[in-house]
């Protein structure tokens, strides 16, 4: 039992802790998949978004480890991204990306818009 004014901590088992914060965000991406016949194109919605990826709802089911191209500009910029990323996390439609290929820039812009944000987690 925890000691009096002290919170009790629990932690569900097995649940990962996050690295980064995610923040709540709603805008569309475009999505490019590398398939063997060629390109794929989907869309999607950003519904989380991090420092170092997002979690986004995409019309199709896809496999871990796959390497996607993002297209998309935040919200009040003209400034289009492109940028690589990986799922990392699948449930049914909803995917967690990890950004492979910000540039220093870029995660200095990112960083500067997700201050303004709400935090999801």
């Amino acid at each position: 039992m925890a000691a009096p004014g002290r919170k009790h901590i629990t932690t569900e088992p097995g649940r990962r802790h996050r690295r980064f914060p995610r923040y709540r965000t709603n805008f569309p991406v475009a999505v490019e998949l590398l398939l063997e016949k060629g390109y794929k194109h989907l869309d999607g919605e950003w519904k989380d978004l991090s420092i170092a990826g997002i979690g986004a709802l995409l019309a199709e089911e896809l496999a871990m480890g796959e390497v996607l191209a993002l297209t998309f500009s935040l919200p009040a910029s003209t400034v289009v991204w492109h940028v690589r990323t990986v799922v990392r996390h699948r449930r049914r439609y909803h995917h967690g990306l990890e950004f492979l290929s910000l540039s220093q820039e870029q995660s200095t812009l990112l960083a500067a818009y997700l201050a303004g944000l709400e935090r999801a987690d």
